[in-house]
């Protein structure tokens, strides 16, 4: 079992910039691949980014990509998503969560264990 609480979100201005965290507990976290996901009111989840356990491999939305970041450091049990040039479409609940593989996926029914959320604001 691992547990995961997201924090950092917060109201920003398009064009901002917004961290947000991933704290892992309960088991090792590099046994874990993690992902990002969101939601926007009356939308389905979406998948963001995903990440393996050792931090080597990446994978990206198109939506995101060339403006979010997502790392890891399985030392302090952390995971990362760094959005730069935010945009009001960007505006959800951010999830984090970790699937029992050593390499994640775009598909949020193949995760184990989610974090609760944390709301992200882009304002235009």
């Amino acid at each position: 079992q691992v547990q995961l609480v997201e924090s950092g979100g917060g109201l920003v201005q398009a064009g901002g910039s917004l961290r947000l965290s991933c704290a892992a507990s309960g088991r090792t976290f590099s046994y874990y691949a993690m992902g990002w996901f969101r939601q926007a009111p009356g939308k389905e989840r979406e998948f963001v980014a995903t990440i393996n356990w050792s931090g080597g491999s990446t994978s990206y939305a198109d939506s995101v990509k060339g403006r979010f970041t997502i790392s890891r450091d399985n030392a302090k049990n952390t995971g990362y998503l760094q959005m730069n040039s935010l945009k009001p479409e960007d505006t959800a609940v951010y999830y984090c969560a970790a699937i029992t593989s050593r390499y994640g996926s775009s598909y949020p029914g193949e995760y184990d264990y989610w974090g609760q959320g944390t709301q992200v604001t882009v304002s235009s």
